[in-house]
């Protein structure tokens, strides 16, 4: 297996059309995605001692933090227009290897900063609503 590019790990916004289109968020530096997942205990008196979980259990959700610089596309403003009402929207993870993550997914944090001789930066968190599945 090969090393992939992280310019190639890209986040998407849906289009709202149908069928759903994505536009890549421009801009970005850096992109993480983080998969949580919350354990069921069931742990007995017949455990010997030993933590037991339940397989499939429990409450599963994606995180994505993302940093860049900000160029005003349609994509970006969509992101703020979703951030100020707090609604949810579809979104894509895209991958090198041409692995896509799709689901639904409300801004939690939307950060702008920018130095007085310098580009306008901002981050944001996404947290999944409903399942994220591949594409």
């Amino acid at each position: 297996m090969t090393a992939q590019k992280g310019s190639a790990f890209l986040l998407k916004i849906g289009d709202g059309a149908i069928p759903l289109a994505y536009r890549t968020v421009a801009g970005l530096r850096t992109t993480q995605m983080s998969i949580n997942g919350d354990t069921v205990v069931v742990t007995n008196k017949g455990s010997g001692g030993w933590r037991e979980l339940l397989s499939g259990a429990g409450t599963r959700s994606v995180t994505v933090n993302a940093a860049g610089i900000f160029l005003g596309s349609d994509a970006e403003t969509a992101i703020r227009a979703n951030a100020l009402a707090g609604t949810l929207d579809d979104y894509e993870l895209s991958f090198e290897d041409g692995e896509k993550l799709h689901g639904r997914f409300l801004i939690q944090r939307l950060d702008y900063a920018g130095d007085f001789n310098g580009e306008r930066n901002y981050a944001l968190v996404l947290e999944s609503s409903g399942p994220v599945v591949p594409a």
